[in-house]
């Protein structure tokens, strides 16, 4: 699908092809634009999901309004991503609602096709902490700095990484292996890391005293806020997603040692999510007590904590050996 410019709010309801292009000309242009791999998901559920639509539908977005057209939207959506797991094809769904939002916004929607379309349920994932020899390999990965920072700080504090990427330097307590943050109900907290982070902070700083500690590899195109912007480099506050979407290209690998190469682009790596996981999970295996885990965690109950704190596989075989009768018998 080639990509255009998007049309003028309110001018007459293209087709859906050229509805979708325009959308997402919108988002990859000027100010809050997408990452280029958000863009190409954007895209490649429009390009399937316009493929199964019939002629009718597909030739003009005021057809989708219809009972026939909504029909056939649902009908096209499932042949394009009924087969795909939960998630993946809540990731379609979300994908589509968020264009038909936009061309609501610019008339060429009166209403919501997908109204009354169930999201599925996306059952919960015990698999997602790193086991302890992938956070090794992890720390093992030829990357700049400012990642292995990032990275090692996130995991050893087990904060969250917008909490990290938040940080100043004057949040820093490297004498005390500790930094202040700002956390998700805006109570100012101290999460605590390790050698580890402390060792590589001042590499990173490289002397400075001021301005945020995670920086953009350069300076900023357009005006930024004071608060986000560095006054010794003048460059900008590191984003999240910019963060998110370097983690997810450097850990395909790890994620998938044995896949081809050829095929490695189109697999995912790990988020920036599961460092965080990782560490609770580890702790709880290495028996922190239920007190200690929350103050880490910094969740309000014990159950917000439990998917966190979930002991891994590895964790329950070696148990399950250390416990076993019969190797019980055979010690001296």
């Amino acid at each position: 699908m080639g990509q255009v410019l998007a049309f003028p709010p309110g001018s007459a309801a293209p087709g859906f092809e050229r509805a979708a292009a325009a959308f997402v000309a919108a988002h990859t242009a000027g100010p809050g634009v997408w990452a280029a791999g958000t863009a190409k998901k954007y895209r490649e559920t429009f390009g399937a999901l316009g493929a199964k639509l019939p002629g009718s539908a597909a030739g003009g977005l005021a057809a989708l309004e219809t009972e026939v057209g909504r029909t056939a939207l649902a009908r096209a959506f499932d042949a394009a991503f009924g087969e795909l797991a939960p998630a993946t094809y809540a990731r379609h769904l979300s994908a589509l609602r968020s264009a038909v939002n936009w061309w609501r916004a610019s008339k060429w929607l009166a209403s919501d096709p997908t109204a009354g379309w169930a999201r599925p349920k996306i059952p919960v994932d015990t698999t997602r902490a790193l086991t302890r020899d992938q956070i090794d390999a992890l720390s093992r990965l030829d990357a700049p700095i400012r990642e292995k920072t990032l990275w090692r700080l996130t995991y050893e504090t087990a904060a969250r990484a917008e909490e990290i990427l938040a940080l100043d330097v004057p949040d820093l307590d490297l004498p005390n292996k500790r930094a202040r943050v700002i956390s998700k109900g805006g109570a100012i907290e101290w999460v605590h890391g390790r050698t580890g982070a402390a060792m590589l902070l001042p590499r990173l700083l490289a002397g400075r005293d001021r301005g945020p500690v995670f920086l953009a590899e350069r300076r900023p195109t357009r005006p930024v806020a004071s608060l986000d912007l560095c006054p010794v480099t003048h460059r900008a506050r590191l984003s999240y997603r910019r963060a998110a979407e370097i983690f997810e290209q450097s850990t395909r690998r790890l994620a998938h040692p044995d896949a081809p190469q050829d095929q490695l682009a189109e697999l995912g790596g790990w988020t920036l999510h599961q460092l965080r996981h990782s560490q609770l999970t580890h702790e709880a295996e290495s028996g922190t007590n239920t007190p200690t885990l929350l103050a880490r965690s910094r969740h309000a109950s014990v159950r917000s904590l439990e998917r966190y704190a979930r002991p891994g596989p590895e964790a329950v075989a070696r148990h399950v050996a250390t416990n076993d009768p019969a190797a019980r018998r055979r010690q001296p």
